[in-house]
């Protein structure tokens, strides 16, 4: 029978109406249901903040980690069960702050999994404070007379960092969303979805409204080669990452293809039973 969105129905959700994370996980499943992929050969990991919530809305394998601790974990996942298909998620906050280390290396080391940032340029869980995608300037609880850090630029960010695949998309067009998650998915190695998703209740600068007039199909700029570096950071700064849809994308080898012995058949599956001629030599080593 064929996978519907009934087959991924978790909890009930608690966003607020109107929050964009709801197209974002709608996005992701559809994009699932697309690869007529079912619920047990998926996992998703999500970091703390209202995207990561996610794990739980959506019927899956889940891991909700610590705050900003997504891309190891679901590095891990990947590396242990490579049958699965593992999608991370989490938000700005989440990602480019006390994550953004791990997602530095993640976007270099190049594992094959798909990681999906909700980006809302604010924190809004913990009831809106700036977060380090706000532009400088912004007024916020923690802010009141204005942010004085430069926001960070997560596109600029992950093609400084060497992710393979990357790509923009905004909640408040989910058919273009969906088709970026699924390339992005699709993708042999380590791929970036930043996601656009305005939180309706704390932040009322950076709203549906502001993206629709303010964002820029790179399908409507004649001749962009997303395969150009040099033409994404271009685009990139020139449009200061108000863009929509995949920035880059250079396929290169996943980062498993450079593990000697790394077996085929995910190692999850394998015996944990001890092979005693193995524990024999690694003795007969040490005598």
């Amino acid at each position: 029978m064929a996978v519907t969105m009934k087959d991924y129905r978790g909890d009930v959700s608690t966003w607020c109406p109107g929050c964009g994370h709801f197209s974002v996980m709608a996005g992701i499943q559809k994009a699932l249901i697309n690869q007529n992929l079912e619920p047990h050969e998926v996992a998703v990991v999500s970091g703390i903040g209202c995207s990561g919530k996610v794990s739980e809305y959506m019927r899956a394998y889940g891991f909700h980690t610590l705050h900003g601790r997504s891309l190891p974990v679901a590095q891990a996942v990947k590396l242990a069960n490579s049958g699965l298909k593992v999608v991370a998620a989490g938000g700005d906050g989440d990602g480019y702050g006390i994550g953004a280390g791990h997602f530095t290396h993640a976007a270099r080391r190049n594992v094959d999994m798909t990681y999906v940032v909700m980006d809302n340029r604010i924190y809004g869980l913990t009831k809106g404070q700036t977060s380090p995608t706000s532009a400088q300037g912004f007024k916020s609880k923690t802010s009141p007379e204005g942010s004085g850090e430069r926001e960070v630029k997560p596109l600029e960010l992950a093609l400084g960092a060497g992710a393979s695949f990357i790509a923009q998309a905004f909640s408040g067009d989910i058919k273009t969303l969906t088709e970026l998650i699924q390339q992005a998915m699709e993708h042999p190695g380590f791929s970036l979805v930043n996601v656009f998703s305005p939180c309706v209740t704390y932040n009322k600068v950076n709203t549906y409204d502001y993206f629709k007039e303010n964002l820029v199909d790179l399908n409507t700029l004649e001749g962009y080669d997303p395969s150009d570096k040099k033409d994404a950071y271009s685009k990139v700064i020139e449009y200061d990452g108000l863009l929509q849809g995949v920035i880059y994308k250079n396929p290169r080898p996943a980062y498993h293809t450079f593990l000697d012995g790394y077996p085929e058949s995910p190692i999850s599956f394998n015996s944990v039973e001890p092979n005693k001629a193995v524990l024999d030599q690694l003795w007969a080593q040490f005598k």
